[in-house]
C-alpha cells in the first residue's frame, strides 16, 4: 500500500488552515506550483477529492476536513516519535540530510568528510547538492535537516550560523590583453569583459555585490552554467571573472593557464549553515557548524 508522504500531509493541513493556495504555499515556504502539485498527488493517491477549486476561493470538502484533522494527528505523532528518539541519541549520530550548494560542495566537502567520519563514526550523512532556493525549499518541506549555503541570501523560518568568509579573487588568462594585472581596476575594464555564472546561481549575485559590479555594460551577456564552464571560458581568454578562494586549492584550475590574484578591496561571501527554526537538533547543527569552521581554518 502506498502511503501519503509527510510533505503531502503537511501541505494539505496548511491548505485546510489557510483555505488559500498562495498563502498556504507561503506558509510552507514553497512555490505555489510545487504546493498545488503535492495536493493533486495526494488526491490522486487517496482517489478522493479533497478540495473544491473556484476562481474566487478554496473549499475543503467534507471528507477533506476529516482527512486534514487526521493529517494533523499523524504529523504530531511523527514529530513526537522523532523527538523521543533524539533525546536518546548521541550528538551527530544517526541520519543527517544536508543540502549543499554547488559552489561549496566540491571545494569544502572533500577535505571535510574524512575528519568528520573519524570524529563521528555513527553519523550517516546524506548529501544533496543543488541551488540555494531548491535546498531551502526541501529544508522547509522536511526533506533536508540542514543546509550549507552562502550569504547573503534571504531565508525565513530558519536559524542560521555564520561560519567563515570566503574571499573572491580575480581570475584571468595568463598574458591576457583584457587587463593589466598590476594595475587592475574594475573601472578600467572594457565593455563585456567580465564573465559570470547565469541567473539562478547565488554566486553570480555574490560576485556582483562583493566585487562591486555596478556597470553591467562590462558584463558579457553570455553566461556560464557552472564554474567548470566559467573556468573554460576564462582559459580561452573570453573574459575575466571572480572565483571563490576556496576553489583554488582544488583541481578546478589544473591544466589551465589561468592566473589569480587577491582583490585590494574586501570582497567575499559568507559561508553559513541553516536549519528550521525551533528544531530539536539545533545544538547538533551548531556543533556541526563549529566542526566545519574549525577544519576549514586548519
Amino acid at each position: 500500500m502506498q502511503l501519503p508522504t509527510t510533505k503531502q500531509l503537511r501541505y494539505f493541513a496548511a491548505l485546510a488552515e489557510h483555505k488559500h493556495f498562495g498563502r498556504a504555499a507561503e506558509a510552507c515556504f514553497v512555490s505555489q506550483s510545487a504546493f498545488s502539485i503535492a495536493i493533486q498527488e495526494l488526491e490522486s493517491l487517496l482517489n478522493v477529492r479533497l478540495v473544491d477549486r473556484t476562481h474566487k476561493r478554496v473549499v475543503i470538502t467534507r471528507l477533506g476536513v476529516e482527512i486534514a484533522t487526521q493529517a494533523r494527528l499523524c504529523l504530531r505523532d511523527m514529530e513526537s516519535l522523532v523527538e523521543l528518539a533524539k533525546t536518546q541519541r548521541e550528538p551527530l549520530s544517526g541520519t543527517l540530510r544536508l543540502g549543499v550548494i554547488p559552489t561549496i560542495a566540491p571545494f569544502l566537502l572533500p577535505r571535510l568528510m574524512p575528519p568528520l567520519r573519524r570524529s563521528f563514526p555513527k553519523l550517516d550523512l546524506y548529501l544533496k547538492e543543488d541551488l540555494t532556493h531548491r535546498i531551502y525549499e526541501e529544508l522547509m518541506a522536511g526533506e533536508l535537516d540542514a543546509i550549507l549555503y552562502a550569504e547573503p541570501f534571504d531565508l525565513t523560518g530558519v536559524t542560521t550560523r555564520e561560519l567563515f568568509n570566503d574571499a573572491f579573487v580575480l581570475a584571468y588568462h595568463d598574458g591576457t590583453d583584457l587587463i593589466d594585472p598590476k594595475k587592475y581596476s574594475f573601472n578600467r575594464l572594457n565593455s563585456q569583459s567580465v564573465l559570470l555564472l547565469e541567473d539562478g546561481h547565488c554566486l553570480r549575485n555574490h560576485a556582483i555585490s562583493a566585487c562591486k559590479i555596478r556597470d553591467f555594460a562590462k558584463v558579457r551577456p553570455f553566461s556560464a552554467t557552472s564554474l567548470t564552464t566559467l573556468v573554460q571560458m576564462v582559459d580561452s581568454d573570453l573574459g575575466i571573472t571572480f572565483l571563490p578562494e576556496m576553489s583554488l586549492d582544488t583541481t578546478l584550475l589544473r591544466g589551465t593557464r589561468i592566473k589569480t590574484q587577491k582583490l585590494k578591496e574586501s570582497s567575499h561571501r559568507t559561508i553559513a549553515i541553516a536549519w528550521r527554526k525551533g528544531s530539536a537538533r539545533g545544538d547538533e547543527f551548531m556543533k556541526l557548524g563549529d566542526f566545519i569552521k574549525k577544519h576549514h581554518a586548519s
